[in-house]
C-alpha cells in the first residue's frame, strides 16, 4: 500500500496538487468537532482494515531518481500484487521495469511472501509485523485537526482539515515516530467518514539513524483512496517526492508515483496463498 511506501522511503535512504470543486452555496448541517470526527473515522478505517482482506488488486511503483536540478537520472518500474492478512499487508513483487519476474526471481519471492505471511499470521492486528508499515488508522491517531471547511470531490460532500502531527502523542516505532513531524490537509468523505486524500509535508529537516541521515525540509507525501462497492474504500494511489541528505552533503531526491488497479473480491472461505494471493472456493469467482 502506498502508506507503506512512504514508510520504507523514509527508512532506506510529495507537493501535492488538489483541486476540489468550491462547496455548495445551501445551507449545510453544522461540521462535527474534530475529536469526535476523528473518532468516528478511525472506527470506520479499523473495520475497512479487515474488510480489505477480501480483497486484492495490482499496485504500480514507479521511482524516478533526480538529480540536483530536479532532471531525471533514471526510472525503475515494479509491480505488486497486494493483499493482507490479519489487516497486515502483503506485497508480491511479480515484475520489474515491464517484465515478468523470471523463474528464479519468481520462486525466491514467494518464499520471502511465505514467511511475511506467517508472520503476519502470528501478529495481532494493529501491531507491528517487522516492516516499517504504517495505516491510515495509526495516523489518524497522531494527527490535530483545525479549520474545517466542506466542499465537492469527486461529486460527494467532503469535510478538509489542516492538521498538524501531535509532538508528543504515543507512537511506536520509528515511523510513526517520524511522522508526527508532518503537516498538511486531509479530505475526509463526510457520508462514509474515510479518508478521500491526505496530503502531508516535511516544515523541517528531520534526522534519523543517530543522525547520519535527514528526510529534508520540502519532502511531500499524497495519499488517495476510492469508494468500492458500498462502503467499503481501497487505495487508489499515492506520489511522493523525497529528498533526503547522508553525512550532511549526499543528496537522494526521487519522485514515485504509485497506482492502484485490477481491484479483485473473493468471497469469504478464500485460502490465501503466495502465488496465487487467494484462491476462491470451487463456486465462487473473483469480482472485479
Amino acid at each position: 500500500m502506498p502508506l507503506r511506501l512512504f514508510a520504507w522511503l523514509l527508512l532506506c535512504p510529495v507537493t501535492l496538487l488538489a483541486q476540489s470543486a468550491p462547496a455548495p452555496a445551501k445551507s449545510q448541517p453544522p461540521i462535527p468537532d474534530a475529536p469526535t470526527l476523528l473518532r468516528q473515522v478511525v472506527a470506520h478505517q479499523r473495520q475497512m482494515d479487515s474488510l480489505r482482506e477480501n480483497y486484492t488488486y495490482r499496485e504500480q511503483q514507479v521511482v524516478q531518481k533526480l538529480d540536483s536540478h530536479g532532471h531525471i537520472q533514471s526510472t525503475k518500474t515494479s509491480e505488486f500484487r497486494v493483499f493482507f492478512v490479519h489487516t497486515h499487508e502483503i506485497d508480491e513483487l511479480i515484475g520489474k521495469n515491464g517484465r515478468p519476474l523470471g523463474p528464479g526471481a519468481k520462486r525466491k519471492q514467494q518464499k520471502l511472501v511465505q514467511r511475511e505471511i506467517a508472520k503476519a499470521e502470528d501478529t495481532p492486528p494493529g501491531q507491528s509485523s517487522g516492516h516499517p508499515t504504517v495505516s491510515v488508522s495509526q495516523l489518524l491517531a497522531i494527527m490535530r485537526l483545525s479549520h474545517p471547511r466542506r466542499t465537492i470531490l469527486d461529486g460527494r460532500p467532503t469535510l478538509v482539515f489542516d492538521f498538524t502531527g501531535k509532538r508528543h502523542a504515543p507512537a511506536h516505532g520509528k515511523t510513526l515516530r517520524t511522522l508526527r513531524k508532518l503537516t498538511g490537509t486531509i479530505w475526509i468523505d463526510e457520508k462514509d467518514r474515510e479518508v478521500r486524500r491526505l496530503d502531508a509535508r516535511f516544515d523541517a529537516d528531520f534526522h534519523m539513524g543517530w543522525g547520519l541521515v535527514s528526510v529534508a525540509k520540502g519532502s511531500t507525501f499524497n495519499f488517495t483512496q476510492r469508494p468500492m462497492r458500498g462502503q467499503l474504500w481501497l487505495p487508489a494511489g499515492a506520489r511522493i517526492h523525497l529528498v533526503a541528505h547522508a553525512l550532511g552533503f549526499f543528496g537522494y531526491r526521487a519522485d514515485v508515483t504509485v497506482t492502484d488497479s485490477d481491484y479483485q473480491v473473493f468471497h469469504a472461505g478464500a485460502t490465501q496463498l503466495p502465488g496465487a494471493h487467494v484462491i476462491p472456493p470451487a463456486s465462487k469467482q473473483p469480482q472485479k
